[in-house]
C-alpha cells in the first residue's frame, strides 16, 4: 500500500516538472516571435509582476513544506493527499516564475525565485522513508526529526 502512494505521489511530483517543461517551451516560443514585446521590469505591470511573484512564492513554499506538519495526517489516505496538496502548492510556484521570467523579458531576479521554487519543490520528492518520518512523528510529538 505505501508503495503505491508513493508511486501515486511521483505522478504528482513529476508531473509539476512536466507542466514546468511546457511552460518553458511555450514561453520560449512566444518570446522568439516577432510581435512579442516583453514588459519592462520598472514599469508599474512589471512591478506587479515581480509583487506577485515574490509574494506568492515566499508563501507558498513555506506553507506547502509545512502543510503535513499542520494537518497531521492519521491515514495513508489522508498522507497522500496532504503530500499531494504539498507537491502542488511548493511545485507551483516553479511554473509561474518561468513564466514571469520570460515575460519580464529575462529579467534576472525572478529566475532567481524560480530557483529557489525548484529548490524547494526538490524537498516535497516523495519516498518511503519520508512518509515513514512523517506519519511516526504525527504519533509522537517527542520524537527528533532531524
Amino acid at each position: 500500500m505505501e508503495k503505491k502512494i508513493i508511486k501515486t505521489l511521483n505522478w504528482y511530483y513529476y508531473g509539476v516538472m512536466a507542466f514546468t517543461l511546457i511552460v518553458m517551451g511555450v514561453m520560449y516560443y512566444l518570446t522568439s516571435l516577432p510581435d512579442f514585446e516583453p514588459v519592462n521590469p520598472m514599469d508599474d505591470l512589471g512591478k506587479m509582476l515581480q509583487y506577485i511573484a515574490i509574494g506568492v512564492t515566499l508563501f507558498a513554499i513555506p506553507f506547502g513544506l509545512y502543510w503535513i506538519k499542520w494537518t497531521k495526517p492519521k491515514t495513508l489516505e489522508k498522507y497522500r493527499d496532504a503530500a499531494a496538496f504539498r507537491i502542488m502548492v511548493v511545485g507551483s510556484t516553479m511554473p509561474m516564475n518561468i513564466c514571469f521570467f520570460y515575460l519580464l523579458g529575462g529579467y534576472k531576479s525572478i529566475m532567481w525565485l524560480a530557483a529557489m521554487s525548484a529548490i524547494a519543490w526538490y524537498f516535497t520528492k516523495p519516498t518511503l522513508g519520508k512518509m515513514e518520518q512523517e506519519m511516526n512523528q504525527n504519533n509522537n510529538p517527542d520524537q527528533e526529526t532531524y
